[in-house]
């Protein structure tokens, strides 16, 4: 939040600050900050939104998959936990894996498995291993693209979500989870709206749509604010 200078008792935000403000009042306040998993063979849960590394101002993510077992209030366990956790899950999984090195659905399974705990390199690693074999399963790509924003390699994952679409145009999730990205990562407006927007005109029914249409009104608010300028109102 912007400082009050001397005795001054008026606000004056940045648009960045703006930003962030509505960020994280959706994701506290609002406890719906997910992104949704593109794939299936793994958690049916949403992975929880990680704030851009610029904007995480030391908050520990909003909660888990299933993956992790995690509930609200309750303490997050070590990435070494975590580890700890994907690696005895995706054993049986490894094991079957020496028998068919080449299965792009087992190698997408335990990419799940880390993706899940949150060990989103080694999540990565998988995730790439079975795209080098299918390359056109949208699903496995939206996940990538999700693990890659949480590591924090913001252009790489709007880059994977790109190259989702261009194989599955009408894929909801990939549409759902870019424009998130865009607005988190990037404070794209116009470019999360536009997805948000045209994931509501192909498939109204979308199982998020009351989520979106809630993104789609709280980032409009500052949609003419341009980079520097300032505002005498927070984002919320």
């Amino acid at each position: 939040m912007a400082e009050a200078n001397g005795s001054n008792t008026s606000q004056s935000w940045t648009s960045t600050q703006a930003y962030v403000m509505a960020v994280l009042c959706l994701l506290v306040g609002c406890a719906v900050g997910y992104l949704l998993r593109g794939s299936v063979g793994g958690s049916s849960a949403p992975a929880p939104v990680a704030a851009a590394p610029d904007q995480q101002q030391g908050m520990p993510p909003a909660g888990m998959g299933a993956g992790g077992g995690m509930g609200q209030g309750q303490e997050m366990p070590s990435p070494e936990r975590l580890k700890a956790m994907a690696d005895k899950q995706a054993a049986p999984l490894l094991e079957q894996l020496k028998s068919k090195p080449n299965d792009p659905a087992l190698l997408s399974q335990i990419g799940n498995a880390y993706y899940d705990a949150q060990v989103f390199p080694v999540a990565i690693d998988y995730y790439q291993k079975s795209l080098a074999i299918n390359g056109k399963d949208a699903g496995v790509r939206t996940d990538m693209a999700t693990a890659l924003f949480y590591s924090g390699d913001i252009d790489h994952a709007i880059a994977e979500f790109d190259h989702a679409l261009k194989d599955d145009p009408k894929n909801g999730n990939a549409l759902f989870n870019r424009g998130i990205v865009k607005w988190k990562g990037k404070m794209d407006v116009t470019g999360a709206v536009a997805d948000w927007e045209n994931l509501l005109k192909q498939d109204p029914n979308y199982a998020q749509a009351d989520q979106v249409r809630m993104y789609v009104a709280q980032a409009k608010k500052h949609a003419n604010i341009k980079p520097g300028q300032k505002t005498d109102k927070p984002a919320m």
